[in-house]
């Protein structure tokens, strides 16, 4: 099977660059973009040497896996271009659903959002997500929307719990996937439209959010934040309530749940 989009996605003007191995999908969108490229454009591989994820670390993208970039190239603000991450997440948790709706004993798998930028099943996490910009002449920039799926295999010795779709009991492959992927973003960016559905796309992403209203910790440079984890704000800030009471808002940081929020966030 060789990837492809959907026919709605096609029909929307999107476009499809696959590869059998790839350096990094989004290295390859943002340069794409310096050549003139005008964005709405994928870039897909099953196989990623020098992927990456938040803060630099290392994303492995093993054969079978899934590494999905959009290129979009846009004049908006960037601040309002960082907010496509929550629109990745449940773009990616929209097309989860459409693929596990053919397999009945993954009918009752959680699929949540973790904030920023993580998709779990069950509490594992299966995918991350990574936004990544250049600047462009003419005032406008390229954003590389990255989505790094665990399709047949995910790391180990992580001090968190992770899984695939393999060990989950799914058959789907990794085209599979991101046919179904582009056409829920398709859906998705449609009703962000340029950040002026934020408030919709906010409220989709709290349905599914993980760890709400429970006991969280959140690293924000050296300091470690902890309190109940609230809701997310207008403009998709983290918003913890501390023990005195006090509502905290975090627009960086990486969260953690439950024993590990109690034991310390690492």
């Amino acid at each position: 099977m060789t990837f492809s989009l959907s026919p709605l996605a096609g029909q929307s003007g999107y476009r499809l660059e696959a590869f059998e191995t790839i350096g990094s999908t989004n290295a390859v969108a943002l340069e794409r973009a310096q050549a003139g490229d005008p964005g709405k454009l994928w870039v897909v591989s099953k196989a990623q040497e020098s992927g990456r994820g938040r803060r630099g670390r290392a994303w492995a993208t093993p054969a079978g896996n899934l590494a999905a970039t959009l290129l979009l190239v846009e004049t908006y603000e960037l601040k309002t271009a960082a907010t496509l991450g929550f629109v990745a997440g449940l773009s990616l948790a929209d097309a989860l659903d459409a693929v596990f709706s053919d397999n009945p004993s993954l009918g009752r798998a959680r699929i949540g959002l973790k904030w920023p930028n993580d998709v779990l099943v069950d509490g594992a996490k299966l995918s991350g997500i990574l936004l990544e910009s250049a600047l462009l002449p003419e005032g406008r920039f390229a954003i590389a929307v990255g989505i790094g799926v665990n399709v047949v295999s995910h790391p180990e010795g992580l001090p968190y719990p992770a899984t695939s779709l393999k060990v989950l009991g799914s058959a789907c492959d990794a085209e599979t996937l991101f046919l179904a992927l582009s056409d829920s973003w398709r859906e998705n960016y449609a009703l962000w439209n340029e950040g002026r559905g934020l408030g919709a796309i906010r409220l989709r992403w709290l349905e599914r959010a993980a760890g709400l209203g429970g006991e969280v910790a959140v690293r924000v440079e050296d300091r470690v934040i902890r309190g109940i984890f609230e809701t997310i704000d207008e403009d998709c800030r983290f918003v913890i309530r501390d023990e005195d009471g006090e509502r905290i808002r975090i627009a960086a940081g990486d969260v953690h749940f439950g024993a590990v929020a109690s034991a310390g966030a690492g």
